[in-house]
C-alpha cells in the first residue's frame, strides 16, 4: 500500500491535470447526487468546505442550499481547530489559513445535526479517507459526533486501498460523479 505522502502527491498531479470544464461539470454531478439524498433533504443546515485547487467545487452547491432554504456554514481555521461559520454571501469570505477562503466574521455554527460535507485528497471504496495532513476534520468530528458525513470526490480519486489510523473519521457516504458508496453497502 502506498503512503500517504505518495498518494498526496498522485492525487494532486491527477486534480491538476483534469480540465476545468471537466471539475465544474462532475462538481455539478457530484452535488445533483448529494441533494438528492434523504440526508440532504432532512438537513435544514448543511457544513460545506469552500474549494481551492481543483477540489469538487462548491460554490454552486452552496449557492443550491440557500435556494433550498436551508443554512449554511463554512470552516475557518483557529489555532488547531476548525471552527463552522455561517454565511449568507460570499463576500463575506477573505483569504484565511493556507490561502483559503474563509469567513472574516460573522456568527459562529453550532448545528450538532448539520450535514458535513467532506472533501479529501483520496479515498477507497471503504470511504476511508486520507485528508490534506492537518487532522483538522478528524479533530472536528471527534468531538461533534451527532453530524450526518458525506465525502465527496471525482472517480480519478479513488483508490484501491488507502491507509487508515484509528484516529480517522469514515464518512458513511462518499459521493462521486458515478455513484454513491454507503456505510453497510
Amino acid at each position: 500500500m502506498e503512503t500517504k505522502k505518495h498518494i498526496r502527491q498522485e492525487i494532486f498531479a491527477r486534480r491538476k491535470a483534469a480540465p476545468e470544464e471537466q471539475i465544474r461539470r462532475d462538481s455539478r454531478k457530484i452535488f445533483e447526487l448529494v441533494r438528492a439524498l434523504p440526508e440532504y433533504r432532512q438537513a435544514r443546515c448543511v457544513y460545506a468546505y469552500v474549494d481551492c485547487r481543483h477540489e469538487v467545487m462548491t460554490r454552486e452547491f452552496i449557492e443550491a442550499v440557500w435556494r433550498d432554504g436551508k443554512q449554511a456554514a463554512v470552516p475557518k481555521v483557529e489555532g488547531k481547530d476548525m471552527v463552522f461559520y455561517f454565511i449568507e454571501s460570499f463576500e463575506e469570505l477573505e483569504k484565511g489559513c493556507y490561502g483559503i477562503q474563509e469567513p472574516a466574521t460573522g456568527r459562529r455554527a453550532e448545528e450538532e445535526k448539520a450535514l458535513m460535507i467532506l472533501p479529501g485528497v483520496a479515498f477507497d471504496r471503504e470511504r476511508h479517507r486520507v485528508g490534506y495532513g492537518g487532522g483538522f476534520y478528524d479533530r472536528y468530528l471527534s468531538q461533534h459526533k451527532q453530524h450526518p458525513t458525506a465525502a465527496v470526490a471525482f472517480e480519478f480519486q479513488l483508490m484501491e486501498k488507502v491507509p487508515a489510523e484509528p484516529t480517522d473519521i469514515v464518512p458513511e457516504i462518499l459521493v462521486t460523479e458515478k455513484q454513491v458508496y454507503r456505510q453497510g453497502g
